[in-house]
This record gives structure tokens, C-alpha cells and sequence, in this order.
């Protein structure tokens, strides 16, 4: 086990270790907000006030702060505290109200607020405006230091950002480990979005389609990527076409497909129901994208690991001529793999066209590289015959825990670029120098010498 993670996982030590910087570098003084902090200043306040003491709820505007009301009464309700007033609104409201409080002869036992509340000059200058209120705590959340990157939010939000480039990844090492590559997937997440939503809009029913006729256009719009993989591998089976020359033409043709079907503008006219993939939650509030992702690397890890098409894969990729004397369907394999790779590309288009509850032609723009460094910082040689579908997850996860903490530290987008560039140009290098051996000459040295 050991050998395997120093090996084939060595990325996961590389995630943590970054992860911990990351860590380290966002350590700040964190505040509970909403119910959760409207939960801890009512227990603050029955542990100082005492139960069937009175209370005000003070909290400024917004959504947030409405829920941190409505959480604040009845916590208080339930502690046995009576509530004098509730006010959610900006200072001169909240002055007003305790104005009219005041000159009613109501001195609750303590205002419970929330954090940005307490800060105004109001409740600073209590004491002299109120003297009734001179003794009255004004009791906020109370904070505790924690990195900003550990924050449940946060990490939520480093997988569902990386879901599309991890779900189209999974294909992409297929086609690696056959020893080819795939070019096209960018523009193929573009074209599915870009399909599915067409088809909503004009065949069924535009913003009144139902759940069923949605999944059915979504369906065509992968089979049609899956088809485009398919003619890839087609031309690199059949006509020997090098990869990088098939995939970068199919590119252009995806795009462009893109770009006519939907006139070069975003398509709107859609169900306001289809971000139920993209943004919803079905199980312990985890995003059903998230949950989507984990089942897509389960079945790929046993089809890698446990069936005879993943053993073919690796064959191919590690020695062709020796597959094809053991009877290696080779030709089915590779078109089995760019096909997957397609439909997989479609799946992610799919996925961002919930997201955004739209489908343009500039979704996916660069992804394709994503999707390859994500592949080859997870372990895969650029060579074929060597590789983990695991270890792709963490190279997608490696990239996303850098430009999310990058993003946290203030790192700006130029300079973001330059480390992910020299991230990945590392990654390269050790998979070279893993297919070569270490300090191995390279050929024209051997040649020169």
C-alpha cells in the first residue's frame, strides 16, 4: 500500500501538503452567520440573562439577516426567553425602535444581534442615548480562528467547480492510457450545452418543457458527443491519422457547430428547473454534481480495475503489436475509448448548461487542458499503458485547491496562470522522467555521444 501511494498517488501527498498551505495562509478569526449564529447569541443570552428574561433581536438588512431573525425567536421561544421586539433593518430604524421602546418603560435584559450589527456607532454611543439600556449587554456571535479554505462552504465549492473537468477527465484517461489524446473535449462540452438547450427550446417547449423531454434533449445532446468521439477514433483506427491531428480538426468542427446552431448568442429559453442537477442537493445537502462525480469515478475505478475492457486499455497503451498477436481487439478498444471520452464531454456541457441554466458556444473554452493536466498530475503517462482513474480525481482536485486558494490569498488571474502552468510543466517532467528512468540519457544524447 505504501508503494502504491508513493508511486501511483504520490499527488495525494502533493494535495495535502497544499491543502495545508492553503490552510495556514486563510487562517482568520471566523464568525458564525444565519441560524447558526442566531443559535449561539440566544444560548449566550440565557446563560447571562437567565430563562424568562426578555430580549430584542436587532440584525440589519438582507436575506441572511431575516433568517438570523426568524432563527433568533424561535431559539429564544424554545430557551424559555420572551422577546420584547424583532428588528431587521439599518441603523436609524433600529434608533427608532429602541426610541419607542424606551419611552414605553421596556428595558429588555440584553439585545442579541448579529456581528456586522454590533459594530454600529448606535449601540457604541447606547449609554449616553439610552441611559435605561446602559446596563444592557449587546450580545453578538462569538468568533474562533479557522482557516477560511476549511470552511464546509468552501470546500463544497472547490468540488462543484471542478466537477465538469473531473467528470470529462475520467474519458480523457481512457484515451491516454491507449496512448492517444483527445483535443476536442472543450469544444464538446460547448456543443452538448449548446444542443441540449436548442432542443429544449425549439422541440420541447422552451421554458415550459417537462423534466422528462429535458432529459431526453440532455440525452441526444451526449449521444451526439459520444458520436463525434466515435468518428475520432474512427479516423485514428482506420486511417491512421495521429490523435493530435484528428482531435484538434474535430475541435474546430465541434465549436463550429456550436457557434451555427445557436446563432453565436447564449440560449435562455429553458425550464428554470434544469439547474436541479447542477445546483441541487439531494442527500445531506451534498450538490448533486458532487454525488453525480463520486458515482462516475466508482464505476470507472471497477471498469479500470476489475473487467476485461480495462486490462485491453492498458494492453493497448502499453505495447499494441504484443495486443494485437494476443488477440486484442484493438481497434474496438480505441473506439470504445474515444467514444466514452465523447459522451463524457457531452455529460460535462450537460452539467454546466444546469449550472448556468444556459447553453453558449464559449462553455469549455480550455478545458481540454485542464482535463490533460488533471489527467497527467494524477499519474497517467503521456505515453500510454500507465495509469489510475483515482489518481485523475486528485490531479482535478489538485488543480482546483490551487486556483481556489489562489483565489482566497489574493493571488491575481495572471499569476494564477503561471503557476498552474508551471504546475502542470512539473507534472510532465516527472512523468518523463518516470517513463525514461531517472538520470536516464535521452536518445539524442546517446546518439551524440
Amino acid at each position: 500500500m505504501r508503494h502504491v501511494l508513493l508511486t501511483d498517488y504520490r499527488m495525494l501527498l502533493v494535495l495535502v501538503l497544499i491543502a495545508g498551505y492553503f490552510s495556514f495562509a486563510t487562517l482568520t478569526e471566523q464568525y458564525p452567520t444565519g441560524a447558526d449564529a442566531a443559535r449561539q447569541v440566544v444560548a449566550l443570552a440565557e446563560r447571562s440573562c437567565g430563562r424568562g428574561a426578555s430580549v430584542v433581536i436587532v440584525a440589519e438588512s438582507g436575506e441572511e439577516a431575516l433568517a438570523f431573525s426568524d432563527a433568533a425567536e424561535d431559539a429564544a421561544t424554545a430557551a424559555g426567553l420572551t422577546v420584547d421586539d424583532a428588528v431587521v433593518g439599518e441603523p436609524p430604524e433600529v434608533a427608532h425602535e429602541l426610541d419607542r421602546l424606551t419611552e414605553a418603560g421596556t428595558v429588555p435584559a440584553a439585545i442579541v444581534t448579529t456581528r456586522a450589527a454590533a459594530q454600529w456607532p448606535l449601540f457604541a454611543a447606547m449609554p449616553e442615548r439610552y441611559p435605561a439600556l446602559a446596563r444592557t449587554p449587546v450580545i453578538s456571535p462569538v468568533g474562533h480562528v479557522w482557516p477560511s479554505f476549511l470552511r464546509r462552504s468552501n470546500l463544497l465549492a472547490i468540488a462543484d467547480r471542478i466537477v465538469v473537468i473531473a467528470i470529462v477527465a475520467i474519458g480523457m484517461t481512457m484515451v491516454i492510457i491507449t496512448g492517444g489524446i483527445d483535443l476536442s473535449v472543450g469544444s464538446l462540452i460547448a456543443l452538448s450545452a449548446v444542443v441540449s438547450t436548442v432542443l429544449i427550446r425549439d422541440l420541447a417547449g422552451g421554458a415550459s418543457a417537462s423534466a422528462g423531454a429535458m432529459a431526453l434533449c440532455c440525452v441526444a445532446g451526449a449521444v451526439l458527443c459520444g458520436c463525434v468521439g466515435l468518428v475520432s477514433g474512427s479516423m485514428v483506427t482506420f486511417f491512421l491519422v495521429p490523435p493530435f491531428i484528428v482531435t484538434l480538426t474535430m475541435m474546430l468542427v465541434a465549436s463550429g457547430l456550436a457557434f451555427t446552431l445557436s446563432g453565436g448568442q447564449s440560449v435562455y429559453d429553458v425550464p428554470a428547473s434544469i439547474d436541479r442537477l447542477g445546483r441541487g442537493a439531494a442527500v445531506f445537502g451534498i450538490p448533486n454534481t458532487i454525488a453525480l462525480m463520486a458515482v462516475l469515478y466508482a464505476v470507472a475505478h471497477v471498469v479500470m480495475t476489475r473487467t476485461r475492457f480495462g486490462r485491453y486499455l492498458y494492453a493497448v497503451g502499453g505495447n499494441r503489436e504484443a495486443s494485437r498477436l494476443s488477440g486484442v481487439p484493438i481497434a474496438k478498444v480505441i473506439l470504445v475509448a474515444y467514444a466514452i471520452c465523447g459522451c463524457l464531454a457531452g455529460l460535462g456541457g450537460i452539467v454546466q448548461a444546469s449550472q448556468l441554466q444556459s447553453g453558449a458556444p464559449t462553455y469549455g473554452v480550455m478545458y481540454e487542458l485542464y482535463v490533460i493536466a488533471a489527467v497527467v498530475l494524477g499519474g497517467t503517462s503521456l505515453m500510454g499503458g500507465q495509469g489510475r482513474v483515482l489518481g485523475t480525481l486528485v490531479g482535478a482536485l489538485v488543480i482546483a485547491v490551487i486556483q481556489n486558494g489562489m483565489n482566497l490569498t489574493g493571488v491575481e488571474s495572471y499569476t494564477q496562470k503561471v503557476v498552474l502552468g508551471a504546475v502542470i510543466l512539473a507534472a510532465v517532467l516527472l512523468d518523463v522522467s518516470r517513463t525514461r528512468g531517472r538520470f536516464s540519457p535521452s536518445p539524442r544524447r546517446e546518439s551524440l555521444s
